[in-house]
């Protein structure tokens, strides 16, 4: 297994890793399209790739993970024009209402205190046929050895308790939860926000 910069891939980087948030996010895209395809083509133009990471497995991208300053500009983009391009009128202006919060960097809660020597882990994601075999942690190794950083913050959701388990082993402590307001129509309560710091 081989950990690289997205940017530095070339070719058509952008497209599998759009293929494999599609797959690891199509639950909360499916209202958007149910056909993955299409919903790869439209997310493709997203990926500032910089901030992406990816583990290679047989010439193959398994994995993805996004790491930037939890100061900086997000990772992802989305144009408008091109969501309406591969869904529909409709549905990419549904799709545009739903990508908001892709648009900005998360605003962390003042209890998870940030600063330029802070990396924000986002887009965890491994392909299906690559799942538990160690890519998402191998990522996150490499990116916990990147110099420029000495903390590192995500947020996750308190029912992905496989994610919560994976950033524990990896030293992650729990450091605040804010209940999510429209739990009652979700699949979760909070979000669990994580730091670790470098000893």
């Amino acid at each position: 297994m081989e950990i690289k910069r997205a940017i530095d891939l070339g070719g058509d980087a952008r497209d599998k890793i759009s293929e494999l948030f599609v797959d690891g996010f199509y639950d909360d895209l499916k209202p958007f399209s149910k056909d993955k395809a299409k919903l790869a083509k439209a997310c493709a133009h997203m990926f500032i790739l910089r901030y992406f990471y990816v583990a290679i497995i047989d010439g193959e991208i398994a994995g993805i993970i996004a790491c930037l300053n939890a100061g900086d500009e997000y990772c992802v983009q989305y144009d408008r024009r091109m969501l309406v391009r591969h869904l529909g009128l409709f549905r990419g202006v549904f799709a545009c209402f739903g990508f908001r919060y892709l648009g900005r960097n998360p605003k962390y809660p003042r209890e998870v205190r940030t600063d330029e020597k802070t990396a924000s882990i986002e887009f965890v994601v491994t392909g299906t046929k690559y799942r538990k075999m160690g890519v998402a942690t191998a990522i996150m190794d490499h990116l916990l050895s990147l110099p420029e950083y000495r903390d590192y913050v995500l947020e996750v959701v308190d029912t992905n308790t496989a994610a919560v388990e994976l950033y524990k082993k990896l030293g992650f402590e729990e450091v605040h939860r804010r209940k999510f307001r429209w739990a009652k129509h979700s699949d979760f309560d909070y979000f669990v926000y994580m730091k670790r710091s470098r000893g």
